[in-house]
């Protein structure tokens, strides 16, 4: 299996025959409208780092090509699938349609949220972080079949969209 260090990828174009020959794993991200670029490239190093399936950037998250997702994302975005969505409900709407019997799960705080470790994920699944300041809207949290949360002990009432997708993901992908 081909393996680049960071400065390999940081100067690859994404080869497209061989993009499509890596495997993936039915797992697609939701970025709803997270503004910093930094999330949003860290994002895709990790949804190449589980070989994600698709990224959906939806309304006002920024998209390759951005100076700051590059370097965040070490070039990954030319590696990972993506796609923009104006919205995120119809990239939630898309993938259901697409991807039959796909599990949406939100990863917000919510008076409907469960720990995130007491979840059965089913795969296909979508996780789906959220505005760093707004969080979700409560219609995208409706279109979601589970919100899950991460207990947090300390003064702090949350982590980092893309540390809180991490933790979520990787708990989730346990089960494959």
């Amino acid at each position: 299996m081909l393996k680049l260090g960071a400065k390999e990828l940081r100067t690859t174009q994404g080869d497209e025959d061989i993009k499509k020959s890596l495997p993936k794993n039915p797992i697609f991200i939701i970025v709803d409208n997270v503004l910093d670029t930094y999330n949003t490239g860290s994002i895709f190093r990790l949804a190449e780092a589980v070989a994600a399936t698709k990224v959906y950037l939806c309304g006002i998250t920024e998209t390759p090509p951005n100076t700051r997702i590059k370097k965040a994302s070490i070039n990954t975005t030319e590696w990972v699938e993506w796609e923009y969505a104006e919205t995120t409900l119809q990239a939630i709407e898309k993938l259901r349609q697409e991807v039959p019997g796909i599990q949406i799960v939100a990863v917000e705080q919510s008076p409907k949220s469960v720990p995130f470790n007491k979840v059965a994920y089913q795969f296909p699944l979508a996780l789906m972080v959220s505005n760093e300041t707004s969080g979700a809207t409560q219609e995208v949290l409706d279109a979601s079949d589970v919100i899950v949360e991460i207990p947090m002990w300390g003064i702090n009432k949350s982590l980092n969209v893309m540390v809180s997708l991490a933790i979520v993901l990787f708990q989730a992908i346990q089960g494959l």
